[in-house]
């Protein structure tokens, strides 16, 4: 199994190109701040550090230092048999860490973030991240709302051209705004929510009145349980 390494500054759109570098370099999965990311999109194993409270947390997720998930993104890793992989990390010694952590190999080939943007690229993205406190997932917006729900998530669609006369790549990404961005965090009240699910249900054919509404927030989502009068 060979590694790839995409080596750049907190901020500086490694994410954002991660899909395209992928390709363009036949990694078969992605490892990217604490998640295991096929190259279709899909989240094969591992929780986002982008979901943690603090940015240390999300150190510490992005390279895996806690052993049930380690252990969870090492097991499926190894199971799909990749032939290369493609790692995300901020400095050589951060990729080093998770290829450790991973039981991968050292990288055979490091990129660095300034050889696939131009300075004006990366000022744009780091601009996004430390003034909008916005971050990128490599993985359609489907995929990332299973595991972030409630969270807000913005739908990001692209094509590239491969080389060699193959045909276009559809990427698909998605923006979040985590629960450490520097703009601090904002709650939706459970009366708001059990208002608007009330309403939701009296627009629908059938009911004639709602009752009793609990919402019940969760790290997962919002779970909202009703009752209901039929006509």
């Amino acid at each position: 199994m060979e590694v790839v390494a995409l080596v750049g500054p907190a901020g500086s759109g490694k994410s954002h190109r991660a899909q395209i570098v992928a390709h363009q370099n036949e990694c078969e999965l992605i490892v990217d701040d604490g998640l295991l990311i096929d190259t279709e999109g899909r989240i094969r194993a591992g929780t986002s550090a982008k979901r943690e409270e603090n940015k240390m947390a999300a150190v510490r997720r992005a390279i895996f230092l806690d052993e049930d998930h380690r252990a969870e993104v090492r097991s499926v890793l190894w199971s799909l048999k990749p032939k290369r992989v493609l790692v995300l990390g901020t400095s050589d010694e951060m990729v080093e860490r998770i290829c450790d952590a991973l039981d991968l190999p050292h990288p055979d080939r490091t990129i660095r973030i300034e050889e696939i943007a131009t300075p004006a690229q990366i000022r744009l993205a780091q601009r996004k991240r430390y003034h909008e406190g916005k971050h990128v997932i490599p993985a359609p917006t489907f995929e990332v709302k299973k595991t972030f729900s409630g969270y807000m998530v913005d739908p990001l669609r692209f094509f590239f051209k491969r080389d060699h006369g193959l045909g276009p790549v559809t990427v698909e990404k998605s923006v979040v705004r985590p629960t450490f961005s520097s703009l601090g965090r904002f709650f939706i009240a459970d009366t708001v929510i059990a208002a608007i699910a009330t309403r939701a249900a009296e627009m629908v054919p059938g009911i004639g009145r709602v009752g009793r509404v609990v919402v019940e927030s969760r790290r997962e989502g919002v779970l909202v349980d009703m009752e209901v009068l039929l006509r």
